[in-house]
């Protein structure tokens, strides 16, 4: 494979279910070594996405290479590149960590000889050396993500997937996850393909595509998509937001007023308004020496993935994950079943 070319190539990549459209002609590529996101909330599509790149799940139609290989002809190949952690646990929780390990290693060829020394290895990027022969069952959450992880690694696949890899992890957690997977990029040149809904997580990517209902809606580096917002993000916490975004308005030509309901440290959860400002600590004291309406609380800060988020498709995606949990758990079982009559 030549260096210079991606080494995943996705082009007008779809898949329906029936009347649904789980992923709509999405294009992208994704360059050897870098660590490549797909941010958005549960069924948007990015574990669809992952399944057809995996293999998992033929496309209904357009196409795509990994590592140089077609996703839908030629498989074996494209399989033998590839390493996966799904979000749903898959470790036999009867075996030890360096058993698993080594089923693993048996089922994708690796030799005999290699197979001792590559769990030794991984199991001590992770952090799990000293837990190698210990069964899995008395294993933490955090302990058997990391297991998974290395799990993926044992025969040193060109792409490295990570489904929601911290999904439900605390935080200390999640921060010691990553470090193992920045440290695998480093030590053996993987490409990372990761999806999350963590808006800090998605902060450790290269790039970050946006999906939303089965469509990319912006791709960038974080930054880059940060600076899309243009400028600060004033958070008003008024007693009449009405009455607060329509003096906004007509006061100081602000249309942009965005209302969300949350809860912050000033009391319960109540109606905010958000507006973006180029400059929203020079405008800040404008407005509350302008407004007649009575403000409660205000916030100011710099726009984060999130903001992006909220400013491309009108909603918050932490909340889109929260309200939408058990909805996602209906559509995962409609999907499966409709996949096994096609």
């Amino acid at each position: 494979m030549n260096p210079a070319e991606p080494i995943i190539s996705v082009e007008d990549l779809t898949r329906v279910f029936g009347s649904l459209i789980a992923v709509d002609r999405v294009s992208f590529d994704v360059a050897g070594r870098e660590v490549f996101g797909f941010l958005g909330p549960n069924g948007a599509g990015k574990t669809t996405t992952i399944n057809m790149l995996c293999t998992l799940l033929k496309p209904t139609s357009g196409h795509a290479t990994l590592n140089g290989y077609d996703i839908s002809s030629q498989q074996d190949q494209v399989r033998q590149s590839i390493g996966i952690v799904f979000q749903d646990p898959t470790l036999d929780e009867q075996l030890t960590a360096r058993e698993n390990l080594q089923f693993h290693a048996m089922l994708y060829n690796v030799p005999a000889s290699e197979r001792e020394i590559r769990s030794r290895r991984v199991l001590e990027i992770v952090g799990l050396a000293e837990r190698s022969r210990d069964k899995v069952e008395t294993f933490s959450g955090g302990m058997k993500r990391r297991l998974e992880i290395a799990r993926g690694l044992m025969h040193y696949p060109r792409v490295l997937f990570l489904d929601e890899p911290t999904l439900g992890l605390d935080p200390q957690t999640r921060t010691a996850i990553w470090e193992y997977v920045h440290e695998l990029r480093q030590q053996y040149g993987i490409t990372v393909f990761l999806t999350t809904h963590y808006m800090d997580e998605a902060e450790n990517c290269d790039r970050i595509a946006i999906i939303d209902h089965g469509n990319i809606v912006a791709l960038d580096k974080p930054d880059d998509l940060k600076h899309r917002v243009g400028g600060d993000i004033i958070t008003l916490r008024p007693v009449d937001a009405e009455a607060t975004r329509r003096e906004l308005k007509d006061r100081f030509g602000l249309n942009g007023a965005i209302l969300e309901a949350h809860a912050d440290n000033s009391g319960p959860a109540g109606t905010h308004l958000r507006l973006e400002a180029p400059s929203g600590r020079t405008l800040l004291p404008q407005l509350l020496k302008g407004l007649s309406t009575e403000i409660l609380s205000v916030t100011v800060r710099e726009p984060t993935l999130d903001d992006v988020f909220l400013s491309l498709t009108g909603r918050q995606i932490r909340e889109e994950a929260a309200a939408g949990k058990m909805a996602v758990m209906k559509d995962r079982i409609r999907i499966r079943r409709r996949a096994r009559s096609h």
